[in-house]
């Protein structure tokens, strides 16, 4: 079980995952959360910096929707600092390129929570993956693992570059024998698809935020991130924070999560390719 101690002598030069936000930022109508605090760049960077922590990579907010003018503000802020953002499907290429320009490096689909998923294959949101293509991006999936099959399918049939967030949330009662965990290590196997061993503290499922068990969740992604390092390796894998922990700030902090990635991946050798994975994806 991870402890609150940070990893010793050889932090990650990569958070792939972490969120900027003030409390006051417009939400969508049925964000999951709103949280009454602030956690702007500057908190971040500032985390980083305690941390020994070279770059990080936000996350398009999804309780704030298509509005991503405070993390892209971030994203220009620092050269440490890359994003990806929530999109329309019909947003215009020329703004597309105006975000790559501001450090954007891919699209975020967060569709946990999503009563009704998008249909991949319609005429806009197969542009809009043509157009991520060209833009040599990556398109970021948020799914619960018992519904990524027919979204992983379509997804890669446009031929985007793929990251599945979480552990690609393998079903809590099902754990790594979850079908759609299984088929996210099969489309990383297969090379178009990364997973991030990020927020573990989530895999109690989509609503277990309001009741944390984390021995539970954190049993879960120890599982899990022992069958990806044994099956995919750390060239397909991806290491993130998820800071600020939103909706577990008071069982979660920064230590925590490195005590769990060094868990997760015990080798030093392995931590650091993890890290050269996330140089290249994200800062090449």
């Amino acid at each position: 079980m991870a402890t609150d101690a940070s990893i010793p002598g050889d932090a990650p030069i990569v958070d792939c995952h972490a969120h900027v936000f003030t409390r006051d930022l417009p939400l969508v109508a049925d964000a999951w959360n709103a949280p009454a605090y602030d956690y702007t760049p500057q908190d971040y960077l500032a985390e980083l910096d305690r941390q020994g922590i070279h770059f990080g990579v936000l996350s398009g907010l999804s309780i704030s929707g298509t509005y991503n003018e405070y993390t892209i503000a971030a994203a220009k802020l620092s050269p440490r600092l890359r994003a990806t953002a929530i999109v329309a499907p019909d947003t215009d290429p020329h703004v597309l390129r105006r975000m790559r320009d501001d450090g954007v490096v891919g699209i975020r689909f967060q569709l946990v929570r999503r009563a009704v998923l998008p249909d991949f294959t319609d005429g806009a949101h197969r542009l809009l993956l043509r157009r991520v293509r060209d833009l040599d991006w990556h398109v970021h999936v948020a799914i619960e693992g018992e519904r990524i099959q027919p979204t992983l399918a379509a997804l890669e049939a446009s031929g985007v570059k793929l990251v599945l967030d979480h552990f690609a949330h393998p079903e809590p009662a099902k754990g790594i024998a979850c079908p759609g965990f299984q088929a996210a290590i099969d489309a990383a196997q297969r090379g178009r698809a990364w997973i991030k061993l990020a927020a573990g503290f989530r895999l109690g499922g989509p609503d277990a935020w309001r009741d944390p068990d984390l021995p539970r969740a954190e049993a879960i992604a120890e599982a899990a991130a022992a069958e990806l390092m044994a099956r995919v390796g750390p060239e397909r894998l991806l290491w993130g924070s998820d800071a600020p922990f939103v909706g577990y700030e008071g069982c979660m902090t920064y230590d925590r999560a490195l005590a769990q990635l060094a868990s997760w991946a015990p080798d030093p050798a392995a931590r650091r390719a993890l890290s050269d994975t996330a140089l290249r994806f994200y800062f090449a």
